[in-house]
């Protein structure tokens, strides 16, 4: 398999992709003060992988993010989620959309004190007014290894625990597609490595999608593939990826 790094614009989306941008830009402000947060990205994100975005701080890696997942609209280009352009949906598609077909992992944890770890896990699916679909939250919780904390509130779990409810909130309603936004900023190495392990088992054995910004070389390793940004701009990606090999990169786009 060709690991190198590329300098490109990615090429055009698979029919395979979860998710794809085609020539995106995204403008904040307006005149003298506008900022151009990303600049003509195309990117596709392949199913059943796990994608990492890195860049330098204010490459756009989060305004990407976000484009993606339906939470921020695009000035110009395209984004689809399967073949739906949410760049067409009302707000009210586009909030069904979210509900239905994505997942959400951030890096505050949005648990509800009030809740069980069992009844936060199940919250989207209470909200949808759906059921648990074949025994998949068992296939979950088995996942996350807290089976014996599902009776615990949110201040009687670890941070790192807390961390893997939230993730597995975002697993349970089976999501074609998982965005997480600096998962593991607010855990220590541990907890860290263990909310990881968790994503990168649920792409192995499950079959998710999950596309994460990170600014740690160590958990972008986690990950199937790396897209690297600068200035707005996709700036090279990478395979088989290395804490090393990621530093090194990331030491480029700094200089």
């Amino acid at each position: 398999m060709d690991t190198s790094t590329t300098t490109t614009d990615l090429p055009g989306p698979p029919s395979t992709a979860a998710a794809r941008a085609e020539g995106l830009r995204k403008v904040y402000g307006s005149g003298d003060a506008a900022v151009e947060a990303l600049r003509g990205i195309t990117i596709a994100f392949e199913r059943e992988q796990f994608t990492a975005i890195m860049g330098p701080s204010g490459s756009g890696k989060s305004t990407l993010l976000h484009v993606m997942a339906g939470l921020d609209t695009p000035t110009e280009g395209r984004v689809y989620v399967g073949d739906v352009d949410l760049t067409t949906l009302s707000e009210r598609k586009l909030t069904q959309l979210r509900r239905d077909r994505l997942g959400f992992v951030f890096q505050a944890f949005n648990l509800v004190p009030t809740l069980t770890a069992a009844e936060n896990i199940t919250l989207p699916l209470d909200i949808a007014g759906r059921k648990d679909e074949r025994g998949w939250f068992d296939v979950v919780v088995d996942t996350i290894g807290l089976r014996d904390r599902l009776r615990h509130r949110p201040s009687e779990l670890s941070g790192g625990q807390q961390q893997r409810v939230a993730a597995a909130r975002a697993l349970v309603t089976r999501p074609e597609i998982v965005f997480a936004d600096e998962p593991t900023g607010n855990l220590d190495s541990r907890s860290g490595a263990e909310l990881l392990s968790f994503l990168r088992q649920a792409v192995r054995e499950v079959g998710q999608t999950i596309v994460m910004v990170t600014h740690d070389p160590v958990a972008a390793s986690y990950a199937d593939r790396v897209v690297f940004l600068a200035d707005g701009k996709i700036a090279g990606e990478m395979t088989e990826p290395t804490a090393e090999r990621i530093l090194d990169h990331m030491k480029t786009l700094e200089a």
